[in-house]
């Protein structure tokens, strides 16, 4: 029979129709949703496993071997996971030292094997993977058995990539209902183009650095034309504050307004992102951990940290879009909890041994007698004996290597730095040797990088801005304020405070710094902090010529300190900075003082509360003379001392 109502069942059956098509569109949008957990290592310096080779003794807070165990369960927590190393993997610690002085012959590297067996899918190359040269780097991660990558790295002859420019990993995942889904995603790697100048004697004419920015644009560009559908930066680089210019060393901010990129791997700052230090940088949101809307994160170093990206991915019109990111980072130890420390991995500790006993063999070996305590405690406020060591080894070094050269007659200085200071690196982070055998170990610890020795040119004029940027280091302190101040800025990395044996001076905190903690000069400021520079007595003068003794990285341009380059090295030498620190200490003479070291002091105004973070167990060795003492004791671990004027 013939339907009379045709016009009433139409609609209805259209709305069935498109209830039912609906339905099938949400449940197939539904099906096209996906999490993806990206865990990030970086800067573990060859801190494989939980040992404290400066102490002789297991860490609590350092060590790949723990960092194992937060990835696991980060693992366990999201299946569809990468894992991901940004770099500064194989030199930093004796182990490092130990592996390299060996060679590899046909053995893998044991980082490269930690790596491996802990299941990595990519690696980036850092700055500090060129300290032993470039055949040995590339002998190391010849057998790494993933993707190694630098997409800004390339040969000086023929512009051919050194290591692969970037890498497609396919990968199967499960989406939120369970289906397969197969994603490419796309990985680039950079590194700061500075490493021309730190390790100019292993690169120079060998290799071309491009700025960091524009390989990435290139690179973005490229993946995304192979058929990415996403693209992560393994960026061994830091995050300042304001936009970078071109070639500049740290350039997060800068990567993550370029567009294309659906993640941000930080690292070469040591610092961790998300986190408070980072609460006022243009474009920083650290409750989501994002820059300027890119997921980032930057784990610290020595393992101290996992850091984790989780990404909530959706398939639109064809294409995996990022919906939602949350970047966090997973401590080894909490001070805040009262869980213990995460446990070392005992099948990456039973792989460690071979190295691990060569290095203690190593580091035991004794070649001199502490007369009195070596510590940097106070490094960064007073002079110090364990400062004064260092430089004193790269004096005499450099006046043996110039005698009979036009050079000899020059005066000669020595700058030093503290490497383990504290601050940002930790409470536990200082030199603390007891008075008897020193051993290898010991030398390491006062001199940790595998730096060659230089010694530079400078006038009068340039030595006193060398100080006037060494002392940005120092917050200015004002005079008309009652409360505490805080003395030390801790952007400024300690490393980048040279200390210069061989002439007095004072260094005025009531006044401003004439440099950023980044070495670039602030033109407003026209004082100088800077006063009463003498050599053996006298006045320096603007036109005095000096030579001073420094290291590798500084001589390149390592902290943008002025006077620098390959144009004032007037000795280029072959030796390791802790290789005229050993001969001094073998020497018997390491301990005895030449009459025109010299001193500096910090002037503060009179009334001035000044303070800083330092460690509980610098209470044992206070100076006697009262202008330093303990204020309280501080969360995180530290303490809080005060310098008095």
């Amino acid at each position: 029979m013939q339907d009379r109502h045709p016009s009433h069942r139409l609609p209805w059956l259209r709305l069935s129709a498109a209830a039912f098509l609906g339905l099938s569109l949400a449940a197939g949008l539904q099906a096209q949703t996906l999490q993806l957990r990206l865990l990030e290592t970086s800067d573990v310096h060859m801190n494989l496993l939980a040992y404290d080779y400066y102490q002789d003794q297991p860490s609590t807070s350092q060590g790949l071997s723990r960092t194992a165990r937060l990835i696991a369960q980060a693992r366990a927590e999201q299946p569809n996971h990468l894992l991901l190393d940004n770099g500064d993997l194989i030199q930093g610690s004796p182990m490092g030292d130990v592996v390299a002085k060996q060679g590899l012959a046909q053995r893998a590297h044991p980082a490269l094997q930690s790596l491996r067996l802990l299941g990595y899918d990519a690696a980036n190359i850092g700055n500090h993977e060129f300290n032993f040269g470039l055949p040995f780097l590339k002998q190391a991660y010849a057998q790494a058995g993933f993707p190694v990558i630098s997409s800004n790295l390339r040969e000086a002859g023929t512009g051919r990539p050194v290591f692969a420019p970037s890498a497609l990993l396919r990968r199967e995942f499960k989406d939120e209902q369970g289906r397969p889904q197969r994603l490419r995603i796309g990985v680039l790697g950079l590194l700061p183009p500075q490493i021309l100048q730190w390790d100019r004697q292993h690169l120079q004419g060998k290799v071309v650095a491009e700025d960091m920015v524009q390989a990435a644009r290139r690179e973005i560009r490229r993946l995304r034309a192979g058929g990415a559908d996403l693209v992560i930066a393994l960026a061994h680089t830091g995050y300042d504050a304001e936009p970078q210019p071109e070639g500049a060393e740290n350039r997060a901010g800068d990567l993550a307004r370029l567009g294309g990129l659906d993640a941000l791997l930080l690292g070469h700052a040591h610092a961790e992102f998300p986190g408070p230090a980072f609460a006022r940088h243009a474009g920083a949101d650290i409750r989501h951990g994002r820059i300027h809307g890119v997921p980032a994160v930057m784990p610290g170093s020595w393992g101290s940290h996992l850091g984790v990206i989780d990404l909530r991915l959706e398939k639109q019109g064809g294409r995996w879009r990022v919906m939602d990111s949350q970047g966090s980072l997973r401590s080894l130890r909490d001070a805040q909890a009262s869980q213990p420390p995460a446990t070392p991995d005992s099948a990456l500790e039973a792989l460690l041994q071979p190295a691990h006993q060569a290095t203690l063999a190593l580091i035991r070996q004794t070649v001199a007698e502490a007369p009195r305590p070596l510590h940097s405690y106070f490094d960064l406020v007073q002079p110090s004996e364990a400062l004064a060591l260092v430089a004193r080894a790269q004096r005499v070094y450099a006046r043996e290597a110039l005698r009979s050269t036009r050079w000899q007659d020059l005066p000669l200085l020595s700058a030093a730095a503290p490497f383990r200071s504290g601050g940002r690196q930790g409470w536990d982070t200082y030199v603390d040797i007891a008075p008897g055998p020193m051993s290898v170990k010991h030398v390491t610890e006062l001199y940790p990088y595998a730096n060659t020795l230089k010694v530079l040119q400078l006038s009068g004029a340039e030595l006193r801005e060398w100080l006037e940027r060494s002392a940005a280091q120092f917050r200015q302190i004002s005079p008309d304020q009652t409360e505490a101040q805080a003395l030390i800025d801790e952007s400024h990395p300690s490393f980048n405070y040279d200390t210069i044996l061989g002439v007095d001076y004072e260094i005025d905190l009531a006044l401003p710094a004439r440099y950023r903690p980044d070495g670039k000069r602030l033109p407003a400021v026209t004082t100088h902090r800077i006063s009463g520079l003498r050599y053996r007595g006298e006045p320096v003068r603007d036109d005095q010529r000096f030579l001073l003794a420094t290291n590798s990285y500084r001589a390149g341009g390592g902290g943008n300190f002025p006077g620098t380059g390959p144009d004032r090295i007037v000795l280029d030498a072959p030796d390791e900075n802790r290789e005229a620190l050993l001969r001094l200490l073998k020497s018997g003479h390491a301990f005895e003082p030449e009459a025109d070291e010299g001193r500096w002091t910090l002037k503060l105004p009179a009334g001035a509360q000044a303070q800083f973070r330092g460690s509980p167990a610098a209470r044992k060795v206070l100076p006697a003379d009262g202008r330093l003492r303990w204020v309280q004791d501080a969360p995180a671990g530290f303490a809080v001392y005060e310098l008095r004027p």
